[in-house]
């Protein structure tokens, strides 16, 4: 049985109608295929149904369905989900009330997980933390955010972010893919699917992860592409000697006798395409070449000496730690200079059940002075207006503590019925502030912005309808937000 994913292209009979127009079309995505090897990007043309472009590296859009404010993406997830009550979102009630019973009026019966569901006791928990004014707005931030707040005037805050899921496996596969179910495409992996690369030496979609925060598991299926084709798919960037597994020519391998085995086996994957025009064997061949490219292009863009100590020290120290937050915040800069489409950093750690105020203490020194780093840099460049920068985990933090509550230790529970998120550059409003939370910091108050939405924004600021970019798969046509999503337009500049 032929896999649904290729069913345009399952092997007929040459005489039937349905296998003569495979073999025209098959003819001319081997002309594709040719000018591809030859390092001559072609024209896409439109396409009907999964089929991939002629040229893979070609988005199946022809143009956006719109005028697009930003180029690129650097999405900044912090995994584990960050209590926004410690960094964004003062509740001076809760430092009122601190001790004292969540009242039954303010959770309505609502679940919790299973960690803290059977607690005996569930007492309010106010902030540690200090929260001061910053920007012209005078929006009350976290004290654990000193550099964060000097850009807050470039930001546009969403307090009213909510989400269905309650546990970390689904909640970050909801947001990277859409789906609380493993499978589906993730953003990235759409976004190159529709928009294709902007660069011929480095990979369209790019995933990088602090080292020494792994807490939980990140699985590769969160950057992957599903019943995309295969090229769509993240490539991890990692510390250390191999940036790229398996990128290095073996040991007694030449450049030289790489090239020419590639074009040897271009010859036999151009055979075997031309007689069964699977488009996979078009991805097949382009991650190849692009692999070779990369063996050039990866060491060039990972090189730091060549930034001045005046961009350095924007970063903070840790950014000559390769693989740190900083160092990826860096790399990520020099990925958006190079045309790189969409750069995911994941920062995990953020999962403070227990010890919230030491845990997060540290957490936000890993990344408070390298996202003022990049934000500035990205702004001193020219590069901040066409790039979208989002921060944001998977869920937020209850308001109530999770264990023991001390004079001086907390923890929070997993919370998805509000959190805060940003963004900034790239086609939103700065300095700006939407939606808002009840009094306890418990429910949405006001414009709340679910999953999809934020996602039907993303995709809206690069210029795609959100609705009409889809693929059809097993029968049904699939998007990244599903069945529904709005853009959220108070956001928009």
């Amino acid at each position: 049985m032929p896999d649904p994913q290729f069913e345009s292209s399952a092997v007929t009979h040459p005489c039937s109608r349905r296998g003569l127009l495979g073999l025209g079309a098959s003819g001319l995505s081997s002309l594709a295929l040719a000018t591809l090897l030859r390092g001559q990007p072609t024209r896409a043309a439109e396409t009907v149904g999964p089929v991939a472009p002629r040229n893979p590296f070609q988005g199946v859009l022809d143009k956006p369905h719109h005028t697009a404010k930003a180029k690129r993406i650097i999405y900044l997830f912090m995994s584990g989900g960050p209590s926004q009550l410690d960094l964004w979102d003062h509740k001076p009630l809760l430092n009122e009330k601190n001790g004292e019973q969540l009242p039954d009026s303010v959770r309505k019966g609502q679940r919790l997980t299973g960690m803290s569901g059977n607690q005996a006791s569930l007492p309010l928990a106010g902030s540690a933390f200090k929260f001061t004014p910053a920007g012209s707005n005078g929006l009350p931030i976290s004290e654990l955010l000193p550099w964060t707040a000097k850009m807050v005037d470039e930001l546009s805050v969403i307090r009213s972010v909510h989400t269905e899921a309650i546990n970390h496996d689904p909640a970050i596969t909801f947001f990277q893919t859409g789906s609380e179910l493993a499978g589906r495409p993730s953003m990235g992996a759409w976004l190159s699917y529709g928009l294709g690369s902007a660069n011929e030496n480095l990979p369209t979609f790019v995933v990088l992860i602090s080292k020494d925060r792994i807490d939980q598991p990140l699985y590769a299926r969160l950057w992957g592409n599903g019943f995309l084709p295969s090229l769509h798919q993240g490539v991890q960037f990692r510390s250390g000697k191999q940036p790229v597994l398996y990128l290095d020519n073996p040991e007694g391998v030449s450049a030289e006798g790489r090239r020419k085995m590639l074009d040897r086996w271009a010859e036999l994957q151009r055979a075997q395409f031309d007689e069964y025009g699977d488009p996979e064997i078009t991805s097949r061949i382009a991650q190849y070449e692009m692999a070779y490219r990369m063996q050039t292009s990866v060491p060039e863009v990972l090189d730091f000496s060549g930034e001045t100590e005046a961009t350095l020290e924007l970063y903070g120290p840790e950014v000559k730690n390769a693989g740190s937050f900083a160092a990826n915040c860096l790399l990520a800069r020099r990925m958006a200079e190079r045309d790189v489409r969409f750069i995911q950093l994941y920062h995990p750690g953020w999962d403070h059940h227990g010890g919230l105020p030491g845990g997060i203490r540290r957490q936000a020194g890993d990344i408070d002075r390298a996202t003022y780093g990049l934000l500035t840099d990205l702004k001193q460049r020219g590069l901040l207006d066409e790039t979208l920068v989002v921060w944001g985990g998977e869920f937020g933090r209850t308001n109530y503590s999770q264990g023991k509550l001390t004079a001086s230790d907390y923890g929070r529970d997993h919370h998805p019925r509000c959190f805060t998120m940003w963004m900034a550059g790239g086609g939103v409003k700065p300095g700006v502030v939407h939606g808002s939370t009840d009094e306890f910091g418990y429910s949405v108050a006001e414009n709340p912005v679910h999953v999809h939405d934020l996602q039907a924004t993303i995709l809206h600021l690069l210029g795609i309808d959100h609705e009409q970019l889809t693929f059809k798969s097993q029968g049904r046509y699939y998007r990244l937000t599903d069945v529904h999503g709005h853009v959220v337009k108070p956001v928009l500049a």
